[in-house]
Formats: C-alpha cells, sequence, structure tokens
C-alpha cells in the first residue's frame, strides 16, 4: 500500500475527528456527532465507519491517542535534565492535561468511557497513558515492578484527571498540587515497602505476595499489554 494512500486515510481520520470536536461540547462522543462530523468533512458514513467502526467511541479513543502522542512529543522536547524522577512523573502527567485543548470533551469522554459497555475501553486508554509516560521516560523494569509502577500511577492520573476537570484554579494550580501530594503518596509507600523488604522480621509476610507475582510474566508483544490501543483502519 502506498504512503499516499496511508497519508490520505490519515488525513481523513484527523480530518473526521477534528470535526468531531465542535460538536462534543454540545452532543457528546454520540452517533449524533459522529454524523454530523461525516457532513462537514464530506467523508461517506460507510467510509467513515471504516475507520472508526464504532462511531464516536472510537473517535473519542483517538481523541485520546492523540493526547498521549503530544505528550511524548513534549516530553521528548522539554531538557528534563536535573530533575528528580518523581517531578519527571509530574511533568509527564501536567503535559498529558496540558495536551488537551477542550476540557469539555475530556469531559464526555471520561462519561462515556465509565458506563459498563465501553469501562474496558477506559480503563485500555489509561493504561496505555501510563505505559507511554513509563516507556518516554526510560522504565526498563521486566517484572513484577513493570504492572505495580503502571497500576500506581493509573491511580494517580485518574485521580488527577477527575480533579482538574473540577479545577477553576489559576492556570490549574490547583490540580498541580493535588497531583503532587498524589505522586509523594505513592513515593512513601515505595519507600514503606523497601523498608519491610530490607527487614527480616517483616519479609516473610511478603512471601506470599512476591509469590503471586512471580507468576505474572510481563506480555511480549505491544498488542497483548492490557493498555495497547491501534486505531482501527
Amino acid at each position: 500500500m502506498s504512503s499516499g494512500h496511508n497519508n490520505g486515510q490519515e488525513a481523513t481520520k484527523l480530518a473526521l475527528l477534528d470535526a468531531a470536536l465542535m460538536h462534543v461540547p454540545f452532543d457528546g462522543w454520540t452517533e449524533v456527532t459522529f454524523r454530523a462530523a461525516c457532513q462537514d468533512t464530506g467523508v461517506d458514513v460507510v467510509l467513515a465507519r471504516a475507520h472508526f467502526p464504532r462511531g464516536s467511541v472510537d473517535l473519542a479513543l483517538a481523541y485520546h491517542a492523540r493526547g498521549d502522542a503530544l505528550m511524548v512529543q513534549r516530553l521528548q522536547d522539554e531538557d528534563l535534565t536535573g530533575m528528580r524522577f518523581r517531578d519527571k512523573i509530574a511533568a509527564a502527567i501536567r503535559f498529558r492535561l496540558e495536551a488537551v485543548d477542550d476540557k469539555e470533551a475530556v469531559r464526555r469522554g471520561t462519561t462515556m468511557l465509565t458506563l459498563p459497555q465501553y469501562a474496558g475501553d477506559g480503563a485500555k486508554a489509561i493504561w496505555g497513558t501510563v505505559d507511554a509516560i513509563w516507556n518516554a521516560l526510560g522504565d526498563g523494569s521486566d517484572d513484577i515492578n513493570w504492572y505495580t509502577k503502571r497500576a500506581s500511577l493509573s491511580a494517580v492520573y485518574t485521580a488527577t484527571v477527575l480533579y482538574w476537570l473540577g479545577d477553576d484554579s489559576l492556570e490549574h494550580q490547583a490540580s498541580w498540587d493535588f497531583l503532587n501530594r498524589r505522586i509523594d503518596n505513592v513515593m512513601q509507600f515505595e519507600k514503606l515497602k523497601a523498608q519491610v523488604q530490607a527487614n527480616p522480621l517483616l519479609k516473610p509476610f511478603l512471601a506470599g505476595p512476591n509469590w503471586l507475582a512471580e507468576q505474572i510474566k510481563k506480555p511480549k508483544a505491544a498488542e497483548d499489554l492490557p493498555g495497547s490501543w491501534t486505531p482501527r483502519h
């Protein structure tokens, strides 16, 4: 398949997404928005569904994936040299939220992705975000830490997004303060866990959890990751 054809497909998907974003504040990520985007761009509905089979659900996930890509690009462009690792994590989450050009689109997406039929998609999207953060920051873990790092950051990211959605402080300063507190909580837990591991009197209590952790193996292929999501072509 020629690169020109692929570029054409990407241009069509981008046009549909941008058009949809004009309607999301009023109609949410719904079939109404999907059809309006098709009409605005002149893209046939059948062709549009070839790119986004579930309509606005896949459009919302594409919007989320675009935000992740913008965050990763900014992480690559910014000079984070000399920053503490926890501050790099905080910066990554802040960059992710600052990549949002319309908070209402995120609010509507959050509402939709918490519905039972889409909860799995929402969880995968969040996992994809935190996996992108850890990878961009050079995480090389390949054991249980691979999971625990992402699980911990998923909780921090989700809580921060929910706080940020309701934050009307100047330049969202209250959200960044909230984010720093959540990261501090995680760091304290990691410090406590390390102290328990080092204490011969307490270490036996971790035998069960550690054994269970050893049974978990990191997936080998990216498509096997619980957070991977590839836009359908």
